[in-house]
């Protein structure tokens, strides 16, 4: 009778065996997908970005790459498509931190994606450290992040951010002679990051500061601030917000003729939205980025195919800020994993501390799990003739400023 029992169980371990594979070697198991998970801002107040910013991006990569056949993982000596399990936080940052642990601890998914917003990622690193999962961020960057790296070490920013981007705009309006500025900022880790590095730069520079406001992200009316920025006589007007709070600035500042020689929306000032919604009265307006497809042939090319594959979603725009570095980072991911030849986050963790990749954005690699700042197109943007030109103080420029800004048509 004994002799009977241990030969189903060994019948029952190799029924296990062969259905669901040893996995890790060639051909191992049957797994025919690499699953991509996370928590996304699909609603609420920050669902404007999985509309128009790394949400086109990441659903056309995934189109891309499945329809070329899929990633060849020489772990289990296949094609692999991918599989997208994604989660609507709704905007709540506690609720995204519980989709993204439920979606690596219950669904198992072999890599995350980024949730959205600065602070997002920020209460998402240490998850995805925790877990050991490989988190290319997308919306957001900061140097409370950068500082923060060091402890999570499977998180790549992809994002250039305020410790490149305010040091640019300052030399920009140093380069015109401006003297004064009004900082509006969100209160959010976006803002006070953004507020933080740029309040001071403009103090050492010797430009004036004649106001700061903070504004909730759910604000409904810019008026009074305006008003304010307007009275202070400021020459430049710089609004650290997103979309939202920018576009009802935006709208005070024209009924009021509130024209100051610089007028500053980061983020969403580089959307395409801006434009469309505002015509004429876009010209001049600067905001951070920067590219646009002047800025080479890898870059014109990856525009034409945005175009292409997005040209019947209105919803969908154009960012002239992380279009191009978001599909980068997701470029050296896919890069990561055929050249490490494993689905293991470790092994490819640290292949892309360890390499070079071919991207959008040309040679691109990591420097402190962030792409290199010599990587990026441009740190600061303008809408000049309906193109959003690139205005840095570099010979990546597409364009000089112009300042003072032109009137409101």
């Amino acid at each position: 009778m004994k002799k009977r029992n241990l030969i189903l169980l060994f019948l029952a371990v190799a029924m296990v065996f062969s259905l669901f594979g040893c996995g890790g070697g060639k051909g191992g198991g049957d797994k025919d997908t690499i699953v991509f998970g996370g928590s996304r801002s699909i609603t609420g107040v920050y669902a404007f970005f999985e509309q128009s910013a790394y949400g086109p991006i990441y659903k056309m990569w995934v189109d891309d790459v499945n329809a070329a056949g899929g990633l060849y993982v020489k772990e289990y000596d296949k094609n692999m498509k991918i599989e997208l399990k994604v989660y609507d936080d709704t905007s709540d940052l506690s609720t995204m931190t519980r989709n993204l642990e439920k979606a690596i601890v219950e669904d198992q998914v072999d890599f995350i994606l980024p949730p959205v917003s600065t602070a997002f990622l920020y209460a998402a690193a240490p998850i995805a450290n925790k877990y050991g999962k490989v988190l290319i961020g997308a919306e957001g960057g900061s140097a409370t992040l950068k500082e923060s790296i060091a402890q999570y070490p499977y998180f790549f920013s992809s994002l250039n951010f305020s410790d490149t981007q305010a040091p640019a705009l300052v030399e920009i309006l140093q380069d015109h002679g401006i003297q004064s500025a009004y900082v509006v900022f969100i209160e959010d880790l976006h803002g006070t990051e953004y507020s933080g590095a740029l309040i001071p730069a403009l103090a050492n520079a010797g430009i004036a500061v004649n106001g700061v406001k903070s504004v909730p992200a759910d604000i409904q009316d810019m008026t009074s601030i305006v008003q304010d920025a307007q009275a202070s006589g400021s020459d430049a007007f710089l609004c650290l917000t997103y979309p939202d709070q920018g576009y009802l600035a935006l709208n005070q500042s024209i009924a009021l003729k509130y024209n100051p020689k610089i007028w500053f929306m980061g983020s969403g000032g580089g959307f395409s939205s801006t434009l469309d919604i505002y015509g004429d009265q876009a010209e001049g307006i600067m905001s951070w980025g920067a590219w646009n497809p002047k800025s080479g042939q890898a870059a014109a090319e990856y525009f034409d195919h945005f175009k292409d594959f997005w040209k019947d979603d209105p919803n969908v725009c154009y960012d002239y800020w992380g279009l191009i570095p978001y599909y980068a980072g997701l470029q050296c991911l896919q890069q990561a994993i055929e050249g490490a030849g494993t689905l293991d986050n470790e092994k490819i963790q640290e292949y892309l501390v360890n390499n070079h990749f071919q991207t959008v954005l040309g040679d691109t690699w990591f420097e402190n799990n962030m792409i290199a700042p010599d990587c990026f197109l441009g740190n600061v943007g303008q809408w000049q003739n309906g193109v959003f030109e690139v205005i840095d103080r570099t010979d990546k420029a597409t364009s000089e400023p112009i300042v003072p800004k032109p009137e409101w048509p």
